[in-house]
């Protein structure tokens, strides 16, 4: 039997251990998923040893880098990781993203808000570059060049960035009842929300671009397109 996991903290949303599971029944595979909530990084070099391979989420999608025997090119310039395969360390994210916000996007969805800059930014952030989609990152400390408060946002700043990306934890669990401070009296149906949270379905983020007429995408074709990629990189067979 090969063994295979999740490792991040929380996973009560995840849905990843169903996913695999069922592929496995599918194709009639010999193999387990098994959740692994960790509470540190360093656990994982246990797991390392004993799992054929796993994903990796929140919130260790760039501290397990150190602890991995070789990474991607593309996972190297992204800077996070959420596959692992025999020790080598992949992102699939960026292109779970790319292809989910693909047949959304309109001629005018040319520039993008990223709330926040942990692991899954850093993929959306590789995912933009390649649609040709300028983006401006959101943080509470904005230290990089092209990133801003949450204090500076206003109708100017939301009105010239129609696609808006939340890439933080707010509104899954535990943090299911918060939602990103931002401005949302200033959106409008141009707007395209995307959250990358999957569970619950509809965020307190999604609802207010729902209340305003916007666009709206959740996470769940983002996992599964990323999912799959994960599935071609362990070659299981």
């Amino acid at each position: 039997m090969k063994h295979y996991g999740i490792i991040g903290n929380p996973l009560g949303h995840s849905y990843s251990e169903g996913y695999f599971t069922n592929m496995f029944s599918h194709e009639g595979i010999d193999a387990e998923y098994t959740p692994y909530p960790i509470q540190h990084i360093d656990e994982v070099t246990t797991l390392l040893q004993r799992l054929d391979g796993f994903n990796v989420t929140y919130p260790y999608k760039q501290s397990i880098l150190p602890y991995l025997s070789d990474i991607d090119p593309i996972a190297q310039i992204i800077g996070a990781v959420n596959v692992v395969h025999q020790g080598k360390g992949y992102n699939t994210d960026w292109i779970g993203f790319r292809d989910s916000l693909r047949p959304l996007l309109t001629p005018h969805d040319t520039h993008a808000l990223l709330l926040g800059t942990g692991g899954v930014s850093r993929a959306i952030q590789y995912a933009l570059k390649d649609l040709s989609i300028s983006y401006t990152l959101v943080s509470r400390t904005p230290l990089e060049a092209n990133s801003i408060g949450y204090d500076q946002l206003n109708e100017q700043v939301i009105r010239q960035h129609p696609v808006i990306i939340n890439c933080t934890p707010l509104g899954m669990s535990p943090y299911d009842q918060q939602l990103p401070n931002i401005p949302y009296q200033y959106l409008c149906e141009d707007h395209l929300l995307y959250d990358c949270i999957y569970n619950p379905a509809m965020t307190l983020f999604l609802q207010q671009g729902q209340v305003h007429g916007c666009r709206i995408k959740n996470g769940l074709d983002m996992l599964h397109l990323q999912a799959d990629q994960a599935w071609n990189i362990w070659n299981i067979n």
